[in-house]
């Protein structure tokens, strides 16, 4: 195999050009969903706009979802009704504009008594405050269904709930705890990859042309006079940058930027969720492919999911500071075990069967003694000034309206700049959801028809992947060989390069973590680390030094943030991973 030839990174040609042209008309800090969501939205608009991040893209809250997309059925019990009907709308929007990573999500609900929780539920719904936890009756839940489905009418992108009896629910799922009484069963939407979606968002906006501008690694660490001062994490150089309207949106870290620009808030509060990921066929099986979703006995809302041929677990809500990195505790772990068996009570689950643990913060409002589970998920946009230059905070928000929010925020913005709105992206398609075959029939057509230099079976692995955006990809596999990768052989050597070439790859864990699913589905041995190393050294020009940094940085990282067992053998691919 020929290695390619190192050349000046992505990242650092983008850096070069802001730092040379340091002005724009609007500056978004902070590349999660919602600051990406945004920045395409604007970019769109045609608006001069530059995107920075003091970590990787989607490295902060909107790496730690539960990837969903979902309506919020249990927000109707905080009365959040316009959120509930945004969500599902948005929802329904996705699948439609995303179908590559967004995909209906059937989800069961077991139900373990009738009427429970019909008179703590209004005090619930008036006060905010937890109570004593009592599980939701059917009654109650029935009444949530019938609410939920009249806010999805656009021709019915999801079908509507049902309800079953202890017998027939047995009978779809014998492994359900028999004490049950009912289950509801209705569809939300799964999102297999949220990072790779929020990157298809960002190259949306990127590839608009020169005046949108996206660069990760390059933080905002203060202002002087109406300039921010703007950092290269990597070179710790230093410059000033001008624009019209400064658009925060850091997420859980919000009040930190505004105080690293001289104007402290207090706007944020925002809690921990940790989820852990399984290795457990049997749990797999039992799951039925639908995610089960229910309340715990604390009262907490709770969720074990079939996703890449592993089982999720989450989440948790506990109070965190956003100055603290959020890891799962092992409190955590036995907290989903507990949960696991009151659901599947005759499936063992050890934490040998955990390949990954995740954790992050929510980017919730400020919330004084309201129980963290009634915290509103709806967002508000706070409006500040910094030496003349407007500056909007985004407080709260959530990745299933990530579209309504960027349009709103931008709608602000233009709303500054006495710009009108040209561009909708209420149908718009997003990344490689734009032509994606949405039919078994179109999906053999498309794949039959790039079937040349690689297998049918590879097309249509890379369009799964990554949508029709495959097919740049492609393209350039019909020059070479495929060499699938030792460790992950469901990824090959030219896919890795061709992604670290791509997609402003600066890191070992940008790429491990963001990039591929392989750290999520417990394939990041450290054989694969270094092969994976070794590739990305091939592309960015990394000396054995740095490679080597890279290997041990990226080896902490896994052990400490995500609890891997980097000294397990290769784990065999899981059939179904992506």
């Amino acid at each position: 195999m020929v290695r390619p030839t190192p050349r000046p990174s992505e990242r650092r040609a983008t850096v070069s050009a802001i730092a040379e042209r340091p002005n724009a008309q609007v500056l978004v800090i902070g590349a999660g969903i919602n600051g990406i969501a945004t920045f395409r939205d604007l970019a769109l608009q045609g608006i001069d706009v530059v995107l920075v991040e003091r970590d990787d893209f989607v490295s902060g809250a909107s790496s730690a979802s539960s990837h969903m997309i979902h309506g919020g059925v249990r927000y109707l019990e905080n009365g959040e009704f316009r959120l509930v009907r945004e969500s599902v709308q948005e929802r329904n929007r996705l699948i439609k504009t995303a179908p590559h990573y967004v995909k209906p999500l059937r989800t069961t609900i077991p139900i373990y008594s009738t009427f429970s929780g019909i008179l703590s539920a209004p005090l619930r719904f008036l006060t905010h405050k937890a109570g004593k936890p009592t599980e939701r009756g059917a009654a109650l839940i029935k009444v949530g269904m019938v609410l939920y489905d009249s806010f999805s009418r656009d021709g019915g992108s999801v079908p509507r709930h049902r309800f079953l009896g202890r017998t027939r629910s047995l009978e779809e799922l014998p492994r359900l705890n028999a004490g049950l009484k009912y289950t509801a069963t209705y569809y939300d939407a799964s999102m297999h990859d949220p990072e790779r979606l929020a990157l298809d968002v960002l190259r949306d906006g990127v590839e608009t042309g020169p005046t949108a501008r996206a660069a990760n690694r390059l933080s905002a660490v203060g202002a002087d006079g109406g300039s921010i001062v703007l950092r290269d994490e990597e070179t710790g150089e230093t410059f000033p940058f001008t624009a019209d309207v400064v658009v925060n949106a850091s997420g859980p870290w919000t009040d930190l930027t505004n105080a690293g620009l001289g104007k402290p808030t207090s706007y944020m509060g925002g809690t921990k969720g940790s989820h852990i990921v399984l290795d457990h066929p049997e749990l797999l099986e039992a799951t039925g492919g639908r995610e089960i979703f229910f309340e715990h006995e604390d009262g907490r809302i709770v969720l074990i999911y079939p996703l890449k041929g592993m089982v999720m677990v989450g989440t948790t809500d506990l109070e965190a500071d956003p100055t603290k990195p959020a890891v799962c505790t092992e409190e955590e772990v036995d907290y989903f075990f507990d949960l696991v068996k009151h659901v599947f009570p005759d499936i063992a689950v050890d934490r040998s069967q955990i390949v990954y643990r995740f954790s992050g913060i929510r980017p919730l409002p400020g919330h004084g003694d309201t129980a963290p589970g009634f915290v509103s998920r709806d967002y508000r946009i706070v409006e500040g000034d910094l030496a003349g230059t407007p500056v909007l905070s985004l407080v709260g928000g959530k990745w299933t309206t990530f579209r309504a929010l960027g349009e709103h925020l931008a709608n602000e913005v233009l709303g500054k700049l006495g710009r009108e709105r040209t561009v909708s992206t209420t149908s718009l398609p997003i990344g490689g959801g734009r032509d994606y075959p949405t039919t078994p029939a179109a999906r053999r057509v498309w794949v039959s028809s790039r079937a040349d230099a690689l297998s049918t079976e590879r097309v249509d692995e890379l369009l799964e992947r990554y949508g029709t955006r495959a097919d740049a990809f492609i393209a350039l596999a019909d020059e070479a060989d495929e060499q699938p990768l030792e460790t992950v052989p469901s990824y090959s050597r030219e896919e890795i390069a061709h992604i670290v070439r791509t997609e402003q790859v600066v890191h070992l864990d940008d790429l491990l973590l963001r990039r591929t699913s392989i750290a999520f589905t417990g394939r990041a041995s450290r054989a694969a680390l270094h092969e994976l190393a070794e590739i990305t050294a091939g592309v960015l020009g990394w000396d054995e030094t740095t490679t080597d940094a890279e290997v041990e940085r990226m080896a902490a990282l896994l052990v400490e943030r995500h609890g891997v067992d980097l000294d397990a053998s290769t784990r065999k691919e899981t059939n179904g991973v992506r």
